[in-house]
């Protein structure tokens, strides 16, 4: 039986482990004594006292076969098996996994910050740690599947790149005018809907005429795993509307957003007569708006400028107009005020304006009219003005 006596000054503790050996050990403090013997005892309940580290066989190509068996059924794994090929050329499939260091996570890390796209740019910091994010997943998995005992991002300090989310491009209204003429029915649709919503595009493009009801659109798959109600105001609802009247019924399939393709004009080899046939009347599901919104914007003449920043514009006006962070929070889905506090100057400059209103309610008979632009001084002998 395991217990703990005292010993002169100190304290023992004493009992025997699994192989039956009589062991004891003293320690100065009672405390330690108890918190060392509790140790023991619970590492031979759960049959781990003898426990030898076993050596590692398992290669980077098994590990990440396994996570692909596991995850290649999430909406994001497209993007994920990228990076699985470049983690297969830099780290090598036949790498023992435990074999990978902290310095060669950190060597790859700067080695992406001067990979160089496809756009001949460099890597932007965010596309850095999501990166970093997933193979930091992929080892994190290693770990609880008892394939490695420590993972090699454990033992240093965080890899991720401090990101600059400072940028807040936002249009003005004349701008969002010129945006909406440049475009083409089916993308003006998408960009009405973002700049009345604050939607992600994935969201937009997603979105079934179910999930419209009730004054809201009920948004079941969000970046933040959590589902959220936008309400819909008049102008977006007369938009739904509108769409819905023109558009026919497609058997299992009740996307919102959808554009008509025609074939090229072709003629009637019997009359000569030009005629021009459709390729689909019910319209097709819209993939994406990349080129199309890229073609838009510089039709629009309108710089620096990309497809998430409607989303900026939205919280940006709500703000402007006169609405709480919490609504933008609520409405924008932002799981934190972090990212909606983006917008607080916004708020702020809208209320300076707005107490400009009160100029001349305080000027009455033998004042300047500039009286509200002094600043007085607290001794009472003079004022002066700003």
């Amino acid at each position: 039986m395991a217990k703990i006596r005292k010993r002169g000054k100190g304290y023992q503790i004493d009992y025997f482990d699994p192989t039956g050996k009589r062991v004891r050990k003293s320690f100065k403090k009672k405390k330690d004594a108890e918190a060392e013997l509790g140790k023991r005892v619970s590492l031979i309940a759960e049959k781990r006292y003898l426990d030898v580290k076993k050596d590692c066989t398992t290669t980077f190509g098994g590990l990440l076969s396994k996570y692909e068996e596991n995850f290649k059924g999430q909406r994001a794994y497209k993007w994920k098996d990228l990076c699985i090929r470049r983690f297969k050329a830099h780290f090598g499939e036949e790498t023992i996994i435990d074999k990978i260091r902290y310095v060669d996570l950190e060597s790859y890390r700067n080695h992406l910050r001067q990979d160089i796209t496809r756009r001949d740019n460099l890597r932007t910091d965010a596309s850095i740690n999501r990166e970093l994010a997933c193979l930091h997943h992929i080892f994190a998995k290693a770990v609880e599947w008892e394939m490695m005992d420590r993972s090699p991002f454990d033992r240093g300090k965080t890899l991720l790149v401090k990101e600059n989310n400072a940028r807040l491009r936002y249009l003005t209204q004349e701008e969002i005018q010129r945006l909406l003429k440049a475009s083409p029915e089916h993308l003006r649709n998408v960009i009405v809907c973002a700049l009345n919503t604050g939607m992600r595009k994935g969201e937009i493009l997603n979105l079934k005429w179910s999930q419209v009801r009730d004054g809201f659109i009920y948004l079941r798959q969000t970046k933040t795993n959590e589902p959220r109600q936008v309400p819909i105001c008049d102008t977006l609802a007369a938009l739904l509307k509108d769409i819905k009247a023109k558009q026919k019924p497609r058997s299992g399939d009740d996307l919102v957003f959808r554009y008509s393709r025609t074939m090229p004009p072709k003629k009637k080899l019997e009359t000569g007569e030009t005629i021009r046939l459709a390729w689909d009347n019910t319209g097709n599901a819209i993939l994406d708006t990349k080129t199309a919104f890229r073609k838009a914007v510089k039709k629009a003449g309108i710089e620096d400028f990309r497809f998430h920043d409607l989303r900026h514009t939205a919280a940006s006006h709500l703000v402007m107009a006169g609405a709480s962070l919490k609504d933008v929070q609520e409405i924008l889905g932002h799981k934190t005020m972090t990212m909606t506090l983006r917008y607080a100057h916004l708020s702020q400059e809208h209320k300076k304006k707005a107490v400009n209103l009160l100029n001349g309610l305080t000027a009455f008979s033998g004042l300047s009219q500039n009286v509200t632009k002094a600043v007085f001084d607290p001794s009472g002998k003079e004022a002066v003005t700003l």
